[in-house]
């Protein structure tokens, strides 16, 4: 390891995912950090404890298949590169089907004990107001979508621009022991197996058409949120509430978070299910479960009344309610260099959902390579970029200058949070996809497998060898 009296520390500001997982990364490196965490002195709308790395919204890291899904791949590239919240997750998994999901208070407390034990981490707990002093000459902000007001401001102030922002709601955290399993079942989609479960990972409630009817039509006709100062602020949709998602028509959920496919009936198999509602373990014990797909905006009073309206959750009792909070984003493309560095600030870099990823593991990615970026900057041995086939570059191109600007509109800001996924990485070469020996037809959803499995590939061995290089 560096000595560490040969380096100057790294500041870092906001204790979550990203920038737990940087000062991971660059106490790793031999560098000192200082990691500045607010929560403890003040609290957000949305995290309940004190713990560094808290999940807010669901427990699932999404699919964990590196083989054909581009989340997957990202799993797998993190753990290369030695990430604390992978190997955290993975220590504290609870079943969940094909998917990589936690139990929160455990995965939480993991990254907590790793952080504060690590000799080269000091963790302040104090609110940061503005931007970094100058004396910081090397700082990563991670505030996340959460970002106190005050630097908000003072972020609005350095870069001249607007912060963009768009509501995410969170959904509600049911006791298992409340949920009639005589009417719901055990089973995952199509019984498959993930990591640490048995294809039997989710609690599934079954609705007929009049039931199905009936809830879409409480859904919409409950009494929601207002949005009072927030007014005009867009969802991202890839974590739309429930209702706003029955408003855009009456089939939009069942061909969505309800979607009866691969799922039967336990207690009637004969009978095909008009719709279903899941729920996925959310912590170690079983004892509580949260609706998948069922983030919210509606008051508590009639979120319980329309939920205790599913089959199987009549006396539902709640652990959490959904909720609904508003996140922020800067417009990274514009402002941020390469690897991740304000262009109007030199050594000043900004990490996590405040850069526009969206998703607990694209956050703790960028938080990975903001590390990385900024150890290797303090050492006066810049890191190489992480190649564009890799989930990794793919993810970082996206934030630094992966949007399009209309050549009419050159003024309008068009880049928008995104989750990893393989329309980020590049093309495969003419020629790459073949069709198997022995196979007589080879197109469509065949054909779309296979591209995934090579994109996929490709990126896993280019990422081993950035990771060697560098």
């Amino acid at each position: 390891m560096t000595d560490i009296s040969s380096h100057s520390p790294i500041h870092i500001i906001g204790g979550g995912l990203a920038g737990s997982e940087a000062a991971w990364q660059i106490a790793s490196a031999g560098i000192p950090v200082i990691l500045h965490e607010m929560r403890g002195v003040r609290g957000t709308d949305a995290h309940k404890t004190d713990g560094l790395a808290e999940l807010v919204c669901s427990n699932s890291f999404r699919s964990d298949d590196a083989t054909s899904n581009a989340v997957g791949v990202l799993h797998a590239e993190m753990r290369l590169a030695g990430s604390l919240i992978m190997s955290c997750a993975d220590r504290n998994q609870v079943p969940a089907g094909g998917a990589l999901a936690v139990d929160r208070d455990g995965f939480s407390d993991a990254v907590t004990q790793a952080i504060e034990s690590h000799p080269l981490i000091a963790v302040v707990r104090e609110e940061v107001s503005g931007l970094p002093p100058k004396e910081w000459d090397l700082a990563i902000i991670a505030t996340g979508p959460l970002t106190a007001p005050s630097l908000a401001s003072a972020i609005q102030a350095e870069t001249g621009a607007d912060a963009l922002a768009f509501f995410d709601a969170i959904a509600p955290i049911i006791h298992t022991e409340s949920i009639d399993m005589d009417v719901c079942w055990f089973q995952s989609r199509y019984d498959k197996v993930g990591p640490g479960g048995t294809g039997k990972d989710y609690i599934n409630c079954p609705m007929d058409e009049a039931q199905y009817n009936a809830f879409v039509d409480a859904l919409i006709a409950g009494d929601k949120t207002g949005f009072k100062e927030w007014e005009g602020t867009p969802y991202f949709d890839g974590c739309l509430p429930i209702e706003v998602m029955a408003e855009r028509g009456r089939e939009t959920l069942r061909h969505g978070p309800m979607k009866p496919m691969g799922l039967t009936n336990a207690h009637n198999p004969t009978v095909k299910a008009y719709a279903v509602v899941q729920l996925r373990q959310d912590n170690a014990l079983g004892t509580l479960y949260n609706m998948v797909g069922f983030q919210t905006k509606l008051k508590y009073g009639a979120q319980a009344e329309v939920i205790r309206m599913i089959p199987g959750l009549e006396n539902a009792e709640f652990a959490r309610l959904g909720g609904l909070h508003r996140n922020t984003y800067i417009n990274s493309p514009v402002l941020l260099d390469s690897s991740l560095t304000l262009k109007s600030r030199p050594g000043l870099r900004f990490a996590g959902q405040i850069t526009g990823c969206e998703g607990y593991v694209e956050s703790a990615s960028i938080g990975l390579l903001a590390g990385r970026f900024a150890a290797a900057e303090r050492k006066g041995r810049p890191l190489p970029l992480p190649p564009e086939t890799t989930a990794f570059g793919s993810l970082l191109n996206h934030i630094t200058g992966g949007h399009i600007v209309s050549d009419d509109e050159p003024g309008k800001r068009s880049f928008q949070p995104m989750n990893i996924n393989f329309g980020l990485f590049p093309l495969l070469e003419p020629g790459a996809i073949t069709k198997p020996e022995g196979v007589k037809r080879f197109r469509g959803k065949d054909k779309t497998v296979m591209k995934k499995q090579l994109v996929a590939a490709r990126a896993l061995e280019d990422c081993a060898a950035w990771l060697k290089a560098s």
